[in-house]
């Protein structure tokens, strides 16, 4: 399926008293591979929320591998894992400077019309984008 590299560099702040990356910052990790991954599709996040359609998080699972400090340049590799309908899966594999797999995580959205709050099926634009 779909995949796209993102690029983050570790900020001082999102480290904790051990001087590793606190896990409460690989959400927005995440978040940001996962924008990128849409823009590179040619779908604006932005332009969704404007036709009413919402993506909330539904599920998230992280798993950690090995520590993140200060200052490091991480890869994040965002996949499709299977065409959306209701939902979205996308699976992510954070990479360090070495090539060292990091973090290994996984996300489930849904799309949801955002004046009824009610989960809807996947755009046919966006389908259509991902059939390509």
């Amino acid at each position: 399926m779909k995949s796209h590299n993102s690029f983050v560099k570790v900020r001082y702040a999102e480290t904790d008293q051990m001087g590793v990356v606190h896990h409460g910052n690989y959400p927005q990790y995440l978040e940001i591979a996962r924008i990128e991954w849409l823009e590179a599709l040619g779908i604006s996040y932005k332009s969704l929320e404007k036709e009413g359609v919402m993506l909330p998080v539904f599920e998230l699972n992280v798993k950690y591998h090995k520590p993140v400090t200060f200052d490091e340049k991480l890869k994040i590799e965002t996949r499709l894992r299977e065409l959306p309908n209701v939902k979205i899966t996308f699976d992510y594999f954070i990479f360090n400077e070495k090539g060292e797999k990091v973090t290994s995580a996984s996300s489930i959205l849904v799309f949801m019309d955002s004046k009824t709050r009610r989960p809807i099926r996947c755009p046919e634009n966006i389908l259509e984008k991902l059939k390509d």
